[in-house]
């Protein structure tokens, strides 16, 4: 192989600063050094062992860089003059990296940290550099030695000394402030971290450690949307990095702390490249506690032997790794100690691996497992439970019978808590009739259908069926079976199938006959009739994808593309809403005949219930009144608990009414009230806070959104109405700039939007990937936006509305040209251009064909590029013709000043299209394309003039470079005149007239010149 020039290999040494940090750059740029070093150029091995220095410090190979350091500062001491300007700054300033290294790595003796310590005082002194950066470096070593008077001395002195170019970035000097005080004063290392946390300061390292080191000290504060924010969006900026393990592992330790375990089990998997970086011990030791914390929570919580993410790619357990990552660390921490003649890091070690959680569950709006916890159940050790006022009552000390006559009170109002006050008996030995054991069973059941559905009761209805006819109680029995149709026909979907219609109905029959006979009551009777009319109006809802229930409350997706209507069946279904209202009716009026107890009016809140779905899509008015009287019935029958259907769906109609605030205002009565808020499942409890997060204003959703995802993972509906609220908080973000946030959510939510079984619309998909997309181009990862653009782009494809389509073709053009992807941009641009001439866009299409134009150019091919642009030309004269004979004032206005913007761009094409400057010929067809745009912009009148202004200014300044002064200067003086008399609110105009003067002057002097000649 041939050797390569100097000039060579210090071009691709100025290119490898460019490079991302890791050992891929690192192992480059050691080839490179061994490239300079045989040159012999001392200058260039100079440039080439400062880049392996800079490669080195920020990796996982930090340890490496004493070797080329040393070297650089044996080449200084030989020959300063080896080193450039840059080269000596670049020097001095690794002193600092230099010495933090010597303190990370416990094999160095502490006489030698000490020895670079004073090595770096000593040549900034001789250098002249203010002693700042050295007393920075002593405090961090004072801190790591755990020497707090002299790293309290050594602060004073360091904020004594003057600030010059050795000085850290004002970033950095404020992470280090806020060291001082960290675990010791967490308002001051927060005041200490502010500007850096603001963005008035930032670097290559800030603000992601500081984001991370800000976590804990936020949540003892109690400022948990700081530090859940600052965990969303500081861990995607260090994640990548492998200088910054350090960072990833006080995320991880939040998680642990925060009962977010699963979060951090999912960076554990993320980071398993972490385990093999060893080459700076202090992070790895930051990066042991963390998982030996982490393991050790999962343990506590019961689960020693679930499978975890560990180093080897072995099969571990929480188990086995926290035993082998805890002997690790405490090994680690003990060579630190040695080297450090104290026992400061193991202490510090310790009280991190053993640290307990701050919080039981700070919800991060993230989509992650629910681990279960080892608590007490919902009868504490204490034997209480909650009452039927919501208050919690003691059964200690109560005998049998006491509590066997508490629990048939609760299950006679059909309290939620029943099935606690039939264990509390039962626990105590009491013995349950057959009546008691029907009762039980179906206070299991409730608890059951609320925490899961109602699938997979049968078996469990059937039993209290069986244990009611035992006890001579028909009616109960009669009931209990109807349930039981709907247990175990439910299908997998939700759907109940149209086959429990029969066996309903006839279950209704057979109780009329006992109730007729006295041996069944009215809320009997019409329970079972409303069962039959809910499976009629469920297989309604199906027919007409309206959700059932409230699945998905107002304002939950945004709008996607209208589905085919089908006139006939749209009728028929008209017809069985008509019918099933008429039932309804006929029901109430039956109740109303015979109400034999309190209990009878559920079965009238029951029927205004369905009521109100069903006149809901025609009557919002009438369906508001309908779920009032629902409500009050729910409170007639002394069971204000069993309102919450009722108060969803009022929430709900008073939103579509446009009453936000009373919807407001309802859903907050029922969460402030404790009484309801303990009794409330987890279901139930999403779906008041999804209701709020959409009544109440901008922001101030994002908590009542929060609390509906985290409500929803543990009601274990992650993936649909979890999925719901993840995707509008992530939009709250997005609207708030955010973009870290909602990327990170936006990345958890998509699998459960994409999975066909949770039933989401295309349109919750499509807008979900546009937001995610949007989030990548503001975090500067367009290849990442240009893909969610693209699958957006095919999910629209068979939209009605092909303009959606376009636009996201669109998009996706523009981010793969930012992402550097010209080929494939063009063809994205060709793509959208076919689009829009489809939707018949014309101004979209002249835009589309331009982009187009230039990265096929910027793909090499020029020729391309100018056909393509021509095309653009051609076809923006062809629209505005047409627009001029239809008369449209307004689109002949906009396709003028694009045909302007056409032909400059053709202007620019021409002059970008070859290497150098343009020659004569290349300029005068340049000029030509210049000339049209002018007059495209002068017929467009007032509106036009600026951007007329500014191409005869590129043109004069055109004609002057290609040696036509005179007519540069003739164009010049005819632009000022078109200027001078026009209003020019912004000045725009006024400067393009002394643009037109410096062009006039430029030009004397070339005439000038020529006729000295």
């Amino acid at each position: 192989m041939t050797a390569r020039t100097v000039d060579e290999i210090r071009s691709d040494v100025y290119a490898a600063d460019d490079l991302p940090y890791g050992s891929a750059r690192s192992a480059h740029v050691e080839a490179l050094t061994d490239e300079a070093a045989a040159t012999g150029e001392r200058p260039l091995l100079v440039e080439a062992l400062c880049c392996l220095t800079d490669s080195y410090t920020f990796s996982a190979e930090s340890h490496k860089s004493f070797v080329p350091f040393a070297r650089l500062l044996r080449m200084w001491d030989e020959d300063p003059g080896d080193f450039d300007e840059t080269d000596t700054e670049r020097l001095f300033w690794m002193f600092k990296w230099i010495t933090a290294e010597a303190r990370n790595q416990p094999q160095v003796p502490l006489s030698s940290l000490e020895g670079w310590l004073a090595e770096m005082r000593r040549r900034y002194r001789a250098a002249g550099h203010s002693p700042r950066a050295v007393y920075s470096c002593e405090v961090s070593v004072a801190r790591h030695l755990g020497d707090r008077e002299r790293m309290l001395a050594a602060y004073t002195r360091w904020l004594g000394s003057d600030r010059d170019a050795m000085s850290d970035c004002q970033a950095c000097e404020h992470d280090e402030m806020g060291q001082l005080t960290r675990d010791l004063d967490d308002a001051a290392s927060l005041e200490r971290w502010g500007p850096v946390l603001d963005g008035t300061h930032h670097c290559n390292r800030q603000p992601h450690e500081v984001l991370a080191w800000s976590l804990l000290p936020l949540v003892r504060l109690g400022r948990l949307d700081e530090a859940r924010a600052h965990h969303l969006r500081g861990y995607r900026m260090v994640r990548g990095d492998e200088a910054l393990g350090a960072a990833v592992a006080a995320h991880i330790e939040f998680c642990a702390l925060t009962g977010n375990e699963p979060r951090g089990l999912e960076i554990l998997a993320e980071q398993s490249a972490r385990w093999g970086h060893e080459g700076d011990p202090l992070a790895r030791l930051h990066w042991l506690e963390a998982v030996a914390l982490l393991a050790r929570r999962l343990v506590d919580h019961g689960h020693a032997e679930r499978p975890v993410p560990g180093p080897d790619g072995s099969e571990w357990t929480a188990a086995r790794l926290r035993a082998h990552v805890t002997d690790e660390a405490y090994d680690l921490a003990a060579r630190f100690d040695t080297r450090n003649g104290n026992r400061h890091i193991s202490d510090c070690t310790h009280r991190r691996i053993t640290a307990e959680p701050l919080l039981a569950a700070l919800p991060l709006g993230l989509r992650t497992e629910i681990i279960a916890r080892p608590a007490p159940g919902p009868v504490q050790a204490s034997g209480t439970v909650p009452g039927p006022g919501g208050r919690a009552t003691d059964d200690v000390g109560k005998d049998t019978d006491e509590l066997v006559a508490e629990a048939r009170h609760r299950s006679e109002l059909a309290h939620p808590a029943a099935w606690q006050a039939w264990d509390a008996a039962e626990r105590a030995g009491a013995r349950l009739s057959d009546a008691d054991q029907g009762d039980a069973l179906e206070a299991r059941a409730a608890l059951r259908a609320r925490e899961s559905g109602p699938g997979s009761l049968h078996e469990l209805l059937t039993a209290a069926a069986d244990a009611h006819e035992r006890a001579g109680h028909p009616g109960k029995a009669l009931l209990a079976r109807a349930r039981a149709v709907l247990g175990s026909g439910i299908q997998e979907d939700g759907e109940v199938p149209a086959a429990a219609l029969a066996p309903l109905a006839e279950l209704h029959d057979r109780l009329l006959s006992l109730h007729a006979a006295g041996r069944a009551t009215t809320e009997q009777v019409a329970t079972v009739r409303l069962l039959h009319a809910r499976v009629r109006t469920s297989l309604l809802d199906s027919a007409t994808g309206t959700p059932d229930g409230g699945e998905v409350p107002h304002g939950a997706a945004p709008d996607g593309g209208e589905e085919p209507c089908d006139e006939a069946a749209a009728a028929a279904r008209d017809a069985e809403a008509v019918a099933l209202e008429s039932e309804l009716e006929r029901l109430v009026f039956f109740v109303q005949q015979h109400i034999d107890a309190a209990s009878a009016y559920t079965a009238l809140a029951g029927a205004r219930e369905l009521q109100a779905r069903l006149v809901g899509r025609r009557a919002t008015t009438r369906a508001i009144s309908m779920w009032k009287d629902a409500i009050a019935y729910h409170r007639n029958a002394r069971r204000p608990w069993a309102a919450t259907t009722a108060e969803l769906g009022l929430a709900q109609a008073l939103m579509e009414n446009e009453e936000f605030d009373a919807a407001a205002d309802l859903v907050r009565g029922v969460l402030a009230d404790e009484a309801r808020t303990t009794l409330l499942g987890a279901r139930e409890r999403s779906r008041f806070s999804f209701v709020l997060a959409h009544a109440v204003p901008g922001d101030e959703g994002a908590a009542p959104l929060l609390d509906a995802a985290h409500q929803a993972d543990l009601a274990g509906e992650s993936g649909t109405l979890g999925a719901l609220a993840r995707l509008r908080l992530a939009g709250l973000h997005c609207r708030r700039e955010a973009y870290e946030e909602a990327a990170t959510i936006l990345e958890s939510v998509l699998p459960d939007l994409v999975a066909p079984e949770h039933g989401h619309r295309e349109s919750d998909l499509v807008q979900a990937r546009v937001w995610l997309a949007e989030s990548y181009t503001a975090t500067d990862e367009p290849r990442l936006a240009a893909e969610q653009y693209a699958l957006a782009a095919d999910t629209v494809q068979h939209w009605a509305d092909q303009g959606h389509h376009a636009i996201l073709t669109h998009r996706a053009a523009e981010a793969l040209a930012e992402s550097g992807m010209p080929r494939e941009s063009a063809r994205a641009y060709g793509r959208a251009a076919a689009l829009w001439r489809t939707v018949g866009n014309d101004g979209a299409l002249v835009r589309a064909l331009r982009a187009r134009a230039w990265q096929e150019l910027a793909a090499g091919e020029p020729a391309s590029g100018d056909a393509v642009m021509a095309e653009a030309v051609h076809e923006n004269e062809r629209a505005l013709r047409e627009a001029e004979a239809a008369g449209a004032a307004e689109a002949r206005e906009e396709l003028g000043r694009e045909l302007g913007h056409t032909h400059h761009q053709r202007a620019r094409l021409v002059l970008d299209s070859v290497e150098g400057p343009p020659d004569e010929t290349g300029g005068e067809e340049a000029l030509r394309h210049l000339e049209r745009a002018s007059a495209a912009f002068l017929a467009c009148g007032a509106a036009g003039l600026p951007d007329h202004g500014r191409i005869e200014v590129l043109a004069a300044g055109l004609e002057l470079f290609i040696g036509r002064a005179a007519a540069a200067a003739e164009r010049a003086h005819a632009v000022t005149r078109t200027l001078r008399d026009a209003p020019d609110p912004d000045g725009t105009l006024a400067g393009l007239t002394e643009e037109c003067a410096e062009i006039n002057e430029a030009a004397r002097q070339a005439l000038s010149e020529e006729s000295d000649r």
